[in-house]
């Protein structure tokens, strides 16, 4: 069986069209969760947390991806270039150089299986794009008590097989009241690894096993920059002063968009003010960016877009730009 293609169109035609089509696609293929769907809101609910060889057939991830020459439609061989092919199906998850390395989706499992040790539960795990993205996480197998609330982080392990992204490997802290991501840019403390999928793959992985060494620093800067957030006093009208801020208005907003920015700026001042689990904080910026955690990870959106879910665990990986941008004004205050 060969993957032809017309003689009059380019590759990177073809490498075009491939992120067209993923874009217009339903995003979540297959997945699951445990117990109840978190923070990104996906996901066939399960009882408890899987084992590795449970999670790649619950989450619908026990296929191989193969690689395949290209030709065209005259039978010429595409030099340089091969079609990732998930074997199950035959579907044609991605065109890729000769230089790309398959990380497959049994080694991903291995992989934090071995970091992690004997024992590892998998709370939920799937794939995106129709194969081209999978991701997996697993709870690191510590918890932490940081300004007398627990923090217990988790290990997403997430890989593309169409040569759009890396593979990577991102430490999420979850504050356990009530379930909402703390990811801070530190700047002296990463919480993301991330390696190409050329060169030494397996020599890769071995590198990226610091990353438990990595969570460790990062939960202990973490400790120590909200205790820093704590000591910042933040009157309420530096509140919705930093708000407006974070939500901005357009110079000549129409009726509608006016309403719109008023109701957001509204929820996370709600939060702020009424949250339970805020309210017996004092007025500071680690209450600040908590109310904004819990509204950028939590609030239900003006407009649900077909892949909203999606992106909102993208961002949980990647780093939320509007908790990015809350923490760098406190920090500019400060």
């Amino acid at each position: 069986y060969i993957i032809t293609v017309s003689s009059l169109v380019r590759v990177g035609l073809i490498k075009s069209i491939i992120r067209r089509n993923k874009k217009m696609a339903a995003l979540v293929e297959t997945m699951y969760s445990t117990r109840e769907k978190p923070w990104h809101g996906l996901g066939t609910v399960v009882a408890e947390a899987l084992t590795s060889s449970e999670a790649l057939k619950c989450a619908g991830l026990d296929w191989r991806v193969v690689q395949e020459p290209i030709f065209t439609g005259f039978g010429e061989k595409v030099r340089g270039f091969r079609a990732n092919v998930r074997d199950t199906d035959r579907k044609v998850l991605g065109v890729v150089t000769d230089r790309y390395k398959v990380v497959q989706n049994v080694e991903a499992f291995s992989f934090t299986d071995e970091m992690l040790g004997f024992g590892v539960r998998y709370e939920t795990a799937g794939s995106l794009s129709e194969g081209r993205k999978i991701w997996l996480l697993a709870r690191l197998p510590r918890e932490y008590i940081i300004a007398g609330e627990r923090f217990s982080p988790y290990l997403v392990f997430s890989n593309t097989h169409d040569g759009s992204g890396s593979v990577k490997v991102a430490i999420t802290p979850i504050r356990v009241v009530c379930n909402n991501t703390l990811n801070l840019a530190l700047a002296t403390a990463q919480r993301c690894f991330t390696m190409i999928h050329t060169g030494n793959i397996a020599d890769k992985i071995e590198e990226a096993k610091s990353t438990l060494f990595m969570a460790e620093n990062y939960m202990d800067k973490l400790g120590i920059e909200f205790e820093n957030l704590r000591k910042i006093k933040m009157p309420d009208n530096k509140v919705k002063e930093y708000v407006e801020l974070l939500l901005p208005m357009d110079a000549n907003p129409t009726k509608t968009q006016k309403k719109n920015i008023q109701k957001l700026r509204s929820d996370i001042l709600t939060r702020y003010h009424e949250a339970p689990d805020l309210k017996v904080l004092d007025g500071n910026a680690y209450r600040f960016i908590n109310a904004v955690s819990d509204f950028a990870t939590h609030a239900e959106p003006l407009r649900r877009t077909a892949n909203y879910n999606e992106n909102m665990f993208s961002r949980t990986i990647d780093g939320n730009p509007l908790i990015d941008k809350a923490y760098q004004l406190v920090k500019m205050a400060a």
